[in-house]
């Protein structure tokens, strides 16, 4: 499942970070819907509001469907024919959706066939191991580039910083019986955890069906294309996207990140398990710090020397063939080299 991301960026660069090209070639960058109401966060748990792109069109039915908006929805959909008059008594969970149900179940399957798809933005999400100890959070996310955790690239016109997570997701609006405002909300699709993180949240198996693991992914701007095109790609269509992606890179961090209420950049920084000792900071460490302080203007941060010190060491992975030990040491311990890279089995 997916429980908790984090998406740090602010307003305007979330929009610069969406760029995209619509039908006719132009680039665009999508609008602000409601953006007043956006809150970045390192720590964003179900029932919280969080950022979504989806198709102009469903907001204008004159708009070319190409064409992108940004919106802040509540997290954990809640369908348009619930009748109860406080969406809070609806009485199962639906902040994630399961892939291989998607067109069966109520919940979800009408929104679907009538196109409502979306795509949930995150920095990335966090995922728990258990331990014999306990739980062990980590935090996955798309692998990046060193000028994506260099703060000066945040000036240029194109944006090179952060890369999104983009996962598929489902979206609904619903009006309170007795009227009042409109109340968007969505619901993350889930698949089985690819193999690079499933020793993190590995296939459960109950009753003879599988629980899905982690969110679908869409992996590039002609999957989000597709996924959002609802009037030029039909939903037989787009279902085919949803699938396990192994684009994906990981570390391990704070139980910091356990508590909700925390909202600072140590939900998502790097630390060495088992470590009895602290790692002196290394200029390559610090640049990547310096994303964490300047990913967005407003943010509860803490001063530098708050936050953990950070290591090129990564972690003692109990599956051996699939480590990302590799690009963590890349990522925190090379100046000007990739931050991070796929391991190939």
């Amino acid at each position: 499942m997916c429980g908790r991301t984090a998406c740090s960026l602010a307003a305007d660069n979330l929009r610069r970070a969406c760029a995209y090209r619509d039908r006719r070639g132009q680039h665009r960058q999508p609008e602000w819907v409601r953006g007043e109401r956006y809150q970045p966060s390192y720590n964003k748990g179900p029932q919280s509001s969080g950022p979504v792109l989806l198709s102009r069109r469903h907001l204008h039915q004159d708009a070319d469907s190409s064409e992108r908006v940004l919106m802040d929805m509540r997290w954990g959909l809640v369908p348009s024919w619930f009748k109860q008059d406080n969406p809070s008594k609806l009485q199962f969970n639906t902040s994630n959706c399961r892939s291989d149900t998607m067109l069966s179940k109520s919940s979800y399957k009408g929104a679907l066939l009538k196109g409502k798809r979306c795509v949930v933005l995150a920095d990335g999400f966090y995922e728990w191991q258990q331990q014999s100890g306990g739980k062990q959070p980590y935090f996955i996310y798309f692998p990046q580039t060193k000028e994506a955790m260099d703060k000066e690239a945040e000036g240029d016109e194109e944006w090179k910083g952060w890369r999104l997570l983009t996962m598929a997701g489902i979206f609904d609006c619903w009006e309170p019986p007795s009227g009042g405002e409109m109340l968007y909300t969505y619901t993350i699709i889930t698949v089985d955890a690819s193999k690079d993180v499933s020793f993190i949240h590995h296939r459960q198996v109950r009753a003879g069906k599988g629980v899905a693991g982690m969110p679908a992914i869409l992996d590039g701007d002609e999957a989000i294309r597709k996924w959002l095109d609802f009037a030029e790609v039909p939903t037989q269509e787009a279902v085919k996207l949803i699938q396990p992606t192994e684009n994906i890179v990981f570390h391990p961090v704070s139980n910091f990140v356990n508590n909700i209420r925390n909202n600072t950049p140590e939900c998502v920084a790097p630390i060495e398990l088992g470590a009895k000792k602290e790692v002196k900071a290394t200029p390559s460490n610090k640049v990547m710090l310096g994303w964490l302080k300047s990913s967005q203007e407003g943010s509860p941060q803490k001063k530098e020397n708050d936050l953990p010190k950070w290591t090129s060491q990564f972690i003692h992975n109990p599956s051996p063939k699939k480590s990302s030990a590799d690009v963590l040491q890349q990522w925190l311990g090379k100046q000007g080299q990739p931050a991070a890279k796929k391991r190939k089995a």
